[in-house]
């Protein structure tokens, strides 16, 4: 059993390059920390304060986009998803099955009860209004993964642009959380430029010109002073680099994309950090494999059908504490077999809607 006694020599020797910085600030650091800290030092690091999501989605209208951008976006899904993904086109899930959305709205009910059993001070968006929801016409909207639309590093609060058209104002719904959170703390908080008004989501092609800054939290890894970024042609995009690099560089913050399959929405969609030293990946979606920096790392492979399943999209609460879905139990005992305690909670609904435990919470405290 991993203790914080020998946590650090058990790792390989590679995993260790830049943590005892880490171990050395954080050593420093006193216990005290004030109610309203905004830190998240990486993807492990104890879960302090979070964000749980809302259920509310709502997609555009089916004549909004044509069959094969459909087609296109629709294609990160696994196939038993697509059915009921299609109902929301003009449809919000309450409408399409009140059943499933009541079932939907008590996983995040579970998921943030089981994080305050950790004592994790959990925090939710507001629903969205009704003119929030007639803002976003026949685009539709979402209320659905709070990892996405703005995200933490360090002590830097962003507010992302997002690629699909119903998500476009989504971060709306956490503003009110900006206000009683992020304004009063001692942190930086900025937003990604607005995307440009471009044809909306196709596959790409050799002329297709796309330079928006989007920038999703899906697809931004924090490990220390490393910054993960996830290019798929789906989510982020490299002017969200970009934006990414002109505000973190400066402060130390090395940003590195990570090429992923065209079919992968975001980068924890195929990678996820467990604790110090062990990821679990879906190594084929990682088209120039995973970056040297965590070639060291021992890893827990998936396959195709369990990542489309999300199952590297668990969530750590501690490098001690991991949670997963029990339709994972396999790879859970897997984990278990490293020395880290795993927790299981159905997020069944959440999985068929294309988002798992990571992209159900937001990190507001790490550390």
């Amino acid at each position: 059993m991993i203790t914080k006694r020998n946590l650090i020599g058990a790792l390989p020797r590679a995993a260790l390059a830049g943590i005892a910085t880490v171990a050395t600030e954080a050593n420093s650091q006193t216990s005290f920390y004030p109610r309203n800290r905004i830190f998240v030092r990486s993807e492990f690091a104890q879960l302090r304060t979070a964000v749980v999501a809302q259920s509310q989605i709502r997609l555009p209208d089916e004549s909004f986009l044509t069959e094969a951008q459909w087609n296109y976006i629709l294609s990160f899904l696994p196939q038993e998803s697509i059915p009921l993904v299609k109902a929301l086109r003009g449809h919000d899930l309450s409408e399409v099955d009140s059943g499933l959305q009541k079932q939907w709205e008590q996983e995040r009910a579970n998921l943030a009860q089981l994080l305050q059993a950790y004592r994790v001070e959990v925090l939710r968006p507001d629903l969205l209004t009704t003119e929030q929801k007639l803002a976003g016409g026949i685009a539709g909207y979402s209320n659905s993964f709070v990892r996405d639309p703005w995200f933490t590093v360090g002590n830097n609060v962003i507010e992302g642009a997002l690629r699909f058209p119903h998500r476009r104002l989504e971060v709306l719904a956490s503003r009110s959380l900006m206000d009683s959170r992020v304004y009063p703390a001692s942190c930086s908080y900025i937003a990604a430029p607005q995307p440009d008004a471009v044809p909306l989501p196709s596959p790409p092609s050799a002329t297709s010109v796309d330079n928006s800054p989007y920038i999703e939290g899906g697809d931004v890894l924090v490990v220390d002073r490393y910054v993960f970024v996830g290019l798929s042609g789906l989510a982020s995009s490299k002017r969200g680099v970009d934006f990414l690099r002109k505000h973190l560089g400066p402060q130390g913050y090395i940003v590195q994309p990570i090429k992923l399959a065209p079919n992968v929405l975001h980068l924890d969609c195929a990678l996820g950090f467990i604790r110090p030293g062990l990821i679990i990946v879906y190594a084929p979606a990682l088209l120039e494999g995973l970056p040297a920096q965590l070639r060291g790392w021992e890893r827990i492979d998936v396959t195709k059908d369990e990542a489309f399943d999300l199952a590297t999209n668990g969530l750590p609460i501690s490098p001690y504490v991991y949670v997963t879905d029990p339709a994972f139990k396999h790879i859970g005992d897997r984990i278990a077999r490293k020395g880290v305690k795993v927790e299981y909670l159905d997020l069944r609904v959440s999985r068929k809607l294309g988002g798992a435990f990571r992209c159900s919470t937001q990190a507001l405290w790490r550390e």
